[in-house]
């Protein structure tokens, strides 16, 4: 059975103590009164959670389930697998109450260092040391990645002194333009960086009627760092070739007659092949200026629990903000486990703002 987010339902939430050993659920708990659940792309561990109970509880894994009830039947949806650390505890007079926080399973590769001078050999496929070393070191379920990738380490792989096994084998990954990511099961995966624009858009969220999206959402662009002109340099024994590129398109909004100035960004001596050309630099210029003029929009909104998550893809068509059909990526959400489940999401998307680019040594459109 499917559930159907932009129709009416019961929502209801349900914990569980979960075995380290199988990494199943053990038991059902049943003092949980609140919790909250944050992810976030940019956070070291990738997320957090918060939870008030009636009753202490050991440092253990809990697993939190939304549970969906439509037209008679019922669904239950993982939000997330946190270890639980330290509590406090309030007493007004009458009852206790308990606060407790809970981090994802990656915090247990920061609580351990490689013996000094723990080194990977030169040649070692990069995944298969970091899946290995992974699953040595923590108790979550670890999924092997399902990939020919053939990235092997160029050079002895040394740690620091003050590495834990989470920054060793995060750099580790990142030789292979790999990272970590854990899913709502707290299972841990790797997986590459993938552009938006590669992405299926997983959900739309738009302003009509059966939208499940809040009125509310504030975009963000900053067009500070932004150039409108682009000067290349290229210096070889004989002399030198330069080319000034600039947006001077009035449809554009950050061209130099819009902006009312020009940002100059300049690269001297770049790559070029031995034998360039005035040509070559000028299409070089070109490229650099357009590559240049794309700006991320980040774009916060709310709406009612479906089943995105970090780093899925979705679609924003919400006309009253003026944003039209645009696929971004979804960077961290915000879970309120209470009536409604209001879910605070943050996404990224990306426009080319670059019109036509004029040739600013002939006065020529490039």
């Amino acid at each position: 059975m499917s559930i159907d987010w932009t129709k009416s339902m019961q929502q209801t939430y349900e914990f569980y103590e979960v075995d380290p050993g199988t990494w199943q659920n053990k038991r059902k708990l049943n003092m949980f009164t609140s919790s909250s659940i944050e992810r976030d792309l940019e956070a070291e561990t990738l997320g957090s959670a918060s939870f008030s109970l009636t009753e202490n509880l050991h440092e253990c894994y809990v697993r939190t389930y939304i549970v969906a009830n439509q037209n008679g039947a019922s669904r239950s949806f993982p939000l997330g697998t946190h270890l639980v650390q330290t509590p406090s505890d309030s007493f007004d007079g009458i009852m206790h109450t308990y606060s407790i926080n809970g981090y994802t399973p990656l915090i247990e590769l920061k609580e351990s260092q490689p013996p000094l001078g723990y080194s990977i050999k030169k040649g070692t496929n990069i995944l298969t040391a970091a899946y290995r070393l992974t699953k040595e070191h923590m108790r979550a379920t670890v999924i092997e990645p399902k990939t020919d990738s053939d990235a092997v380490l160029q050079a002895n792989f040394v740690a620091n002194d003050d590495d834990t096994w989470f920054s060793f084998i995060k750099d580790l990954l990142q030789n292979a333009n790999y990272r970590f990511e854990v899913n709502q099961m707290g299972e841990i995966l790797f997986a590459p960086p993938q552009e938006t624009a590669s992405l299926q858009p997983r959900f739309t969220y738009s302003d009509d009627n059966s939208s499940i999206l809040l009125p509310s959402i504030t975009v963000e662009g900053d067009l500070y760092s932004i150039p409108n002109v682009i000067e290349v340099c290229y210096s070889f024994k004989s002399g030198y070739l330069y080319s000034r590129m600039s947006n001077r398109d009035e449809s554009s909004p950050i061209s130099v007659q819009n902006r009312g100035r020009e940002i100059i960004k300049r690269i001297k001596n770049p790559d070029l092949m031995s034998t360039s050309s005035q040509s070559t630099v000028d299409r070089y210029a070109k490229v650099q200026l357009q590559a240049a003029s794309s700006l991320s929009y980040k774009v916060s909104y709310e709406h009612g629990f479906n089943e995105v998550t970090i780093g899925d893809c979705v679609r924003l068509d919400y006309e009253r903000a003026g944003i039209v059909g645009e696929k971004a990526k979804v960077t961290s959400q915000s879970i309120k486990c209470s009536t409604g489940c209001t879910i605070s999401e943050t996404a990224i998307f990306t426009k080319n703002l670059c019109g036509k680019i004029t040739n600013d040594y002939t006065g020529k459109e490039a």
